[in-house]
């Protein structure tokens, strides 16, 4: 079940067919450029939701993707993102392009609308001028009400429009929000971790996102590409609660061929950035790529514990099985000791077994272990196995958690092949598994 960060902001939902300027207008209350926005339909089809304020008073903005009651299959699939977060709003602006006035398109989402019971309110964008005032009043045949005039892009009236849409909010609840409590071994329940499904483009990242969160929230399609920003919802799970982001498909720098991929790849690499533990998705019909061991390269890299997630293994052949495991340990044997998933997102095999992976992750990313342990596994590691040249640790502590940062004092420089022998000794005592660690080195003079 889906939360609201926990606090039960009521929703704005923004909706209306493609490229009236719905991406722009969120952009423009946000006052950042938060939604991808380029010139020609179809650039936003999953739900973006982000917190907004007004006056005080905060809520939830929803940016959906081009609203037609007719046309693909993907298409569809978009229509019904946008339904599905009117069904859950709390007010719904509905952008029409007063610059090309009423279409057929508009005609059919504004019948869908008025057998709505949320209040609503009718945007007519791009009304730059006082010029261009009077082409909003062709828009009272919608049957919605008086329009209100903006330009999304210059900001032109969306201050009067955003006082409506706070006089339309519910008023706030009291109490608290209630909160699936914790395992007694879980983790930090005061604490919200994120969690990246990232990879390359159709290897099923939304769908395997959608089944972690229980619903429909990614639009899905076996076109590459169909994810065009980064999603996140936040569920209630066994171990507190947890922000699940579907990304965008990553592919080499060389391969991405418009301006609107690159900002989604952009999107992703931030929130692998951010992400708390990324979730590695890999196509196991096709085998682990260059572009896999590239991707798994910059997670790793970003100090984010990495748990891989083989897909579609169910169609596999047992001749594909022991090749793909080949693959594993030639491919990806640079990661440490990272936990591995064979299954099928469309069917849901092997989804639940994902949530102890994630916990243990978590709960050894913000591992604190006290300087006397740290202390005893050096000592241990160089009676083992002493540092070359008359190099010795004189003294170990570990000064910060996500990931665990562990800080060496020695009396000489340790080489590099010696520090990755201490890092060994010490994820194998503190059962790191596959979290990062960051030794830094300082040396004493004296």
């Amino acid at each position: 079940m889906s939360v609201d960060d926990g606090r039960g902001l009521p929703q704005v939902v923004i909706v209306g067919r493609p490229n009236v300027g719905k991406s722009t207008l969120m952009n423009r209350i946000l006052g950042r450029r938060e939604a991808i926005v380029e010139e020609r339909p179809g650039v936003t089809r999953d739900r973006k939701e982000v917190e907004a304020e007004w006056l005080g008073r905060q809520f939830r903005l929803v940016d959906t993707g081009g609203w037609l009651a007719a046309g693909t299959e993907l298409d569809r699939k978009v229509s019904l993102q946008a339904e599905a977060a009117i069904q859950r709003a709390d007010v719904v602006l509905f952008v029409v392009d007063a610059m090309v006035g009423v279409t057929e398109e508009d005609s059919q989402a504004a019948r869908r609308l008025r057998s709505v019971d949320t209040p609503l309110l009718l945007v007519a964008n791009k009304v730059d001028d006082e010029i261009h005032q009077n082409s909003i009043w062709d828009l009272v045949r919608l049957g919605l009400g008086d329009p209100y005039p903006v330009s999304a892009i210059h900001g032109r009236g969306v201050g009067d429009l955003l006082d409506a849409v706070v006089a339309l909010l519910p008023h706030p609840e009291t109490g608290d929000v209630r909160m699936v409590a914790p395992d007694d071994d879980s983790v930090d329940p005061g604490r919200i971790f994120s969690i990246a499904v990232v990879g390359r483009p159709n290897v099923g990242k939304s769908t395997l996102f959608n089944q972690l969160i229980g619903e429909e929230r990614s639009v899905v399609h076996d076109m590459p590409g169909t994810t065009r920003d980064t999603i996140d919802t936040a569920v209630e799970t066994a171990i507190g609660t947890v922000r699940f982001l579907d990304t965008a498909g990553m592919r080499r720098r060389s391969r991405i061929s418009e301006n609107t991929e690159y900002y989604s790849v952009v999107r992703s690499l931030k929130a692998v950035d951010k992400a708390d533990v990324a979730l590695l998705v890999i196509d196991a019909t096709e085998g682990i790529t260059q572009q896999d061991q590239r991707l798994a390269e910059r997670v790793d890299a970003a100090g984010c514990p990495i748990v891989v997630v083989l897909n579609k293994t169910d169609l596999l052949t047992t001749e594909q099985r022991e090749e793909l495991s080949h693959q594993l340990d030639r491919k990806l044997g640079f990661l440490p000791d990272v936990d591995v998933h064979r299954i099928s997102a469309l069917s849901g095999r092997g989804v639940p077994k994902l949530l102890p992976s994630l916990r243990s992750a978590l709960i050894a990313y913000q591992v604190r272990t006290p300087t006397r342990k740290v202390n005893d596994i050096v000592r241990l590691a160089q009676q083992a196995q002493p540092a070359p040249g008359g190099a010795r640790i004189l003294y170990a502590t570990q000064g910060a958690i996500d990931p665990p940062t562990f800080t060496l004092f020695s009396n000489r420089n340790l080489p590099d092949h010696y520090l990755r022998y201490v890092e060994r000794q010490l994820r194998e005592k503190l059962d790191l598994g596959p979290t990062p660690i960051k030794i830094r080195v300082r040396r004493r003079t004296s």
